[in-house]
């Protein structure tokens, strides 16, 4: 589904100076869309962005046949580890 179809029910409300309202309408109006549709178009874009490294990952065949491998291996021994789980927690 189309982010566009979806219904608008939400508010968002932003602060910003005067010259960064005068940069957003003249950049809206560039791109015959209002400040509201340009903010929001924009977000998104950047939302997608910013999520996108977390979701969607990339590998050559080099890369993907190293991280087979890593996940195939057996697990190592970790002391460290072992002994931070063992005692007692300042939670208990």
């Amino acid at each position: 589904m189309a982010m566009s179809s979806l219904s608008k029910t939400e508010r968002i409300d932003v602060r910003a100076s005067a010259t960064v309202k005068h940069l957003l309408q003249e950049a809206a109006r560039s791109c015959h869309k209002n400040v509201s549709e340009f903010l929001l178009d924009a977000g998104i874009v950047a939302a997608n962005q910013a999520l996108a490294d977390r979701r969607h990952f990339v590998l050559t065949e080099e890369q993907w046949e190293a991280f087979q491998q890593a996940l195939d291996a057996p697990p190592q021994p970790m002391p460290h580890l072992k002994k931070l789980m063992t005692e007692p927690s300042i939670l208990d």
